[in-house]
């Protein structure tokens, strides 16, 4: 197919998505009254327009998919107003032909399924589920082991890039520190070309840059890294040096979301992760620990 055909065909997909859409929603779910003398099902365009902030003549255009541009803005306001959930939302973005679309659905929206935490503490080996931003959103008692200081943070900050940046040599997991950083700043570099524009992933990078120069630096590189397995040399104050290869595997439930998993890769680290997932020394934690983490607990097992 033509590129010519292929964006009429997208267009005219997103006109009769759109349709659809507002025929199922009823004035009286958008708190306006039901009225008597409507031909139609669901809401008028001129209502959807006026409901999403949007005007009525460019809406129309929109919904009989004459060639428009709309900007993420513009195609929230009109998502919220047809209560799509996120899915809905992604497909939206997509067929609009808007940069991001890939990854466009929000996590908040898309919780994950009980079995991911049953799976993760099945799991010997450490192993955490985390976004495309690199959110933390579930992982293992093995995992808090080794990352007591993101596991342990609020909820707002379980950020294991944020972790990374901002916490202090003493305390930092890494043996490589500024290796595994890198690494970490050219995926997100290679995520963010699918969420340009979210002001999420704007905030987000605004503050890395603000709280660490070395992000900044970093950022400011355009580097670019591949989601692959790397290998990581890791520190605990109780069983010594690890050494790790990480494993990717995509999580459906969430868009962009991925749960990695620590493989030991020689005989030393292999028996520390044996006697972390044992629970032995779980609980030890670098001498500046209390220091620099005075309010914090051990933390719990589940985000």
């Amino acid at each position: 197919m033509s590129t010519a055909n292929g964006t009429a065909t997208r267009r005219t997909e997103l006109a009769a998505f759109l349709r659809t859409r507002r025929e199922r929603i009823s004035p009286e779910d958008v708190g306006l009254p039901p009225g008597t003398r409507r031909r139609t099902a669901g809401l008028r365009r001129e209502e959807l327009a006026q409901l999403a902030g949007v005007g009525v003549t460019w809406y129309t255009w929109l919904e009989q998919g004459r060639p428009i541009n709309a900007s993420v803005q513009v195609l929230d306001a009109i998502g919220r107003t047809l209560k799509l959930d996120a899915t809905e939302r992604a497909h939206l973005f997509r067929l609009a032909d808007v940069p991001g679309a890939a990854g466009i659905a929000a996590c908040d929206d898309c919780p994950l399924p009980d079995q991911m935490q049953q799976i993760l503490d099945a799991l010997p080996l450490p192993a955490c589920v985390v976004t495309e931003r690199f959110d933390l959103l579930a992982w293992n008692a093995t995992y808090a082991a080794v990352f007591p200081g993101v596991t342990s943070a609020p909820t707002e900050e379980r950020n294991t890039l944020l972790s990374a940046f901002t916490s202090l040599p003493c305390c930092a997991p890494f043996d490589n520190h500024q290796a595994s950083c890198a690494i970490m700043v050219g995926q997100l570099r290679a995520a963010y070309s699918k969420h340009l524009g979210d002001p999420a992933w704007t905030h987000f990078i605004r503050r890395l840059e603000a709280e660490s120069p070395a992000f900044a630096e970093a950022w400011a590189a355009h580097d670019v890294a591949q989601l692959t397995g790397v290998v990581k040399r890791l520190r605990h104050p109780g069983v010594g040096r690890i050494t790790v290869a990480t494993t990717n595997l995509s999580v459906q439930a969430v868009p962009g979301a991925r749960m990695t998993v620590y493989t030991p890769v020689d005989a030393q680290s292999k028996k520390a992760l044996a006697r972390l997932a044992a629970g032995e020394e779980a609980d030890a934690r670098f001498p500046c620990w209390s220091a620099h983490h005075p309010e914090r607990k051990v933390p719990a097992l589940t985000a």
